[in-house]
């Protein structure tokens, strides 16, 4: 199994896990779809991917930077589309020609020989949902989007091989910001977005031998930066040898792949060259 981010951050988020179909074919999952379809094409495309290579689509919730085209692409392609009843309904009950699915809390899904399992987190939308997705030994969370950290997220974060994981803002950085006090509140109320300090406080949490890659995820361009959010990072893992990486709005981060067998040793931090240029 393996996944990578084809963009994060507060404008567009599109991630993609590829497994097994159970017969020895690939099998390719995109989680979220806040890119416009164009967008979306071309970023499969750099990595030798069509549209038509996507098998399934789950949508986490209805907020634009996450559903983006979902039912639409879904209803074109002729794939299902998983969500909450809530999320469908937030966004504005899509067609999706007979193939949305409904996703529910602790309810498996199966996607070939991939089992996926949503869990409920505290986020101002109306029924949202994270994934933890499983293949043989192999364990990924897919964590963003929450205001706060609860023992339900906590528990499927835990015992991960990689975690893709919410830094979204600095809080003095947040308050100094042009956004109007409604959306301050917003962003670092209890269903908004974690912290850098909250995030790695979770990190730290969930930090065991098997745990090989982290992913921050959903940095805000206005009230981060990556240098800080690295520096929260390296400061929950210590000593551990977990490979850091960065996911950026423009372009995500590379391929992860994830290998009982073949667990990486060396502390590595993934930063990719676009950052070279990143604002605070």
């Amino acid at each position: 199994m393996r996944f990578r981010s084809l963009a994060s951050g507060s404008a567009a988020n599109a991630t993609l896990v590829q497994g097994c179909d159970g017969q020895g074919a690939p099998m390719t999952v995109l989680i979220d779809c806040g890119l416009t379809q164009r967008q979306l094409a071309a970023r499969l495309q750099s990595n030798g991917l069509q549209l038509r290579d996507l098998q399934a689509i789950f949508v986490t919730h209805e907020h634009s930077d996450h559903v983006g085209p979902s039912f639409e692409l879904a209803r074109s392609l002729g794939i299902p589309i998983w969500s909450s009843y809530g999320t469908w309904q937030g966004a504005g009950c899509p067609d999706a020609g007979g193939l949305w699915r409904v996703a529910c809390d602790g309810q498996p899904i199966a996607w070939g020989a991939m089992q996926a399992t949503p869990f409920t987190v505290p986020h101002d939308a109306r029924e949202p949902l994270q994934l933890c997705i499983r293949q043989g030994q192999a364990r990924l969370a897919l964590l963003t989007d929450l205001g706060h950290v609860t023992p339900h997220a906590l528990a499927h974060a835990a015992h991960c091989q990689a975690l893709l994981l919410e830094f979204n803002h600095e809080p003095e950085l947040l308050q100094q910001s042009r956004y109007p006090p409604f959306l301050k509140r917003r962003i670092a109320g209890p269903r908004g977005h974690l912290s850098n300090a909250a995030a790695a406080q979770l990190l730290a949490q969930v930090l065991h031998a098997g745990l090989r890659h982290v992913v921050a995820g959903h940095l805000s361009q206005q009230n981060n930066c990556p240098q800080r959010t690295l520096q929260w990072m390296r400061q929950a893992v210590g000593e551990h040898p977990v490979a850091l990486h960065i996911a950026t709005q423009e372009q995500g981060c590379d391929w992860i792949e994830l290998d009982a067998g073949c667990a990486q040793q060396a502390e590595v931090a993934s930063i990719h060259a676009e950052l070279a240029g990143a604002q605070a």
